[in-house]
């Protein structure tokens, strides 16, 4: 199916990470005067904060919190580490419930110094734990794939279809799928895992920006949507065919955009919404 073309602002979100060198009040503040609905509050935003305060701004801002972000990180050769990111997730849902942010997206996290294999099983074998205190905040799990280039320390989930059999595998209405087209896009088989995940219910969030070639730093160095070569529209299209309603979430990491006057990077991400979305 072919996406309509965006005419509003309707379902755009803006995660904090994005306009990194502005304050969530500030960040909020602007967002929301631009006509922005969504917010995914990184969790950098609210420390040493009162989460609370923080909510209640938000709220009182008219703007919706779409996520938290990030829990995950369940790899380690070391099981005390693997203990340690377990209470830290907790810590984590403590804090999304407080924030009012019903879903929490998952970098799972891997270990260079073992294999993929055990990676994933000890990812599988954290969600499953953290998975009650999930269920008793009444917050959902998005698990994202990431991008190959990052799966000797970042994530060993690095395509939908893994994604996807992890959530066959804990049956959870709890856990679901975060598609970030920056990490998936490349995957010959993404239509028929997005209609695998949505036959599921487990399509949770959709995040959006592009790839630039060449990359100048493997983490910093996202386009602004259009500058790249990514099928955003067609990946949208996939989604929306698939009855994907939540929010279209702009998640750019750029040293070269926080380096900007941060209003007029605002002004650029609306504009690209529109046109390359």
């Amino acid at each position: 199916m072919r996406a309509k073309q965006i005419t509003d602002l309707n379902r755009l979100c803006i995660h904090t990470i994005t306009t990194k060198p502005w304050s969530i009040e500030t960040a909020a503040q602007k967002y929301a005067k631009i006509g922005v609905k969504g917010i995914s509050v990184w969790r950098n935003a609210v420390e040493g904060k009162n989460i609370s305060r923080v909510a209640s701004m938000l709220k009182n801002g008219g703007i919706t919190v779409v996520s938290y972000v990030r829990g995950g990180f369940f790899a380690s050769y070391n099981k005390k580490l693997r203990q340690k990111a377990l209470d830290e997730n907790r810590r984590i849902m403590d804090e999304a419930a407080e924030l009012g942010a019903p879903l929490i997206v998952l970098v799972c996290g891997s270990d260079y110094r073992q294999s993929l294999e055990i990676s994933r099983k000890q990812i599988v074998e954290g969600i499953a734990a953290v998975l009650p205190y999930a269920k008793e905040r009444y917050i959902k799990l998005a698990i994202e794939p990431l991008h190959p280039m990052y799966a000797d320390s970042r994530s060993a989930i690095n395509t939908l279809n893994q994604a996807n059999q992890i959530c066959e595998q804990l049956s959870s209405d709890n856990v679901g799928v975060a598609v970030d087209v920056y990490h998936v896009w490349w995957d010959e088989n993404l239509e028929k895992e997005i209609q695998k995940c949505a036959e599921m219910n487990k399509l949770f969030a959709f995040h959006m920006s592009d790839w630039k070639t060449p990359i100048i730093d493997m983490l910093n160095d996202r386009g602004l949507m259009g500058e790249g070569c990514i099928p955003i529209k067609k990946i949208r299209g996939w989604m929306e065919e698939n009855h994907f309603t939540g929010f279209n979430e702009v998640e750019i990491f750029s040293n070269v955009y926080w380096s900007l006057n941060q209003d007029l990077f605002l002004k650029k991400i609306v504009k690209a919404y529109l046109e390359h979305c």
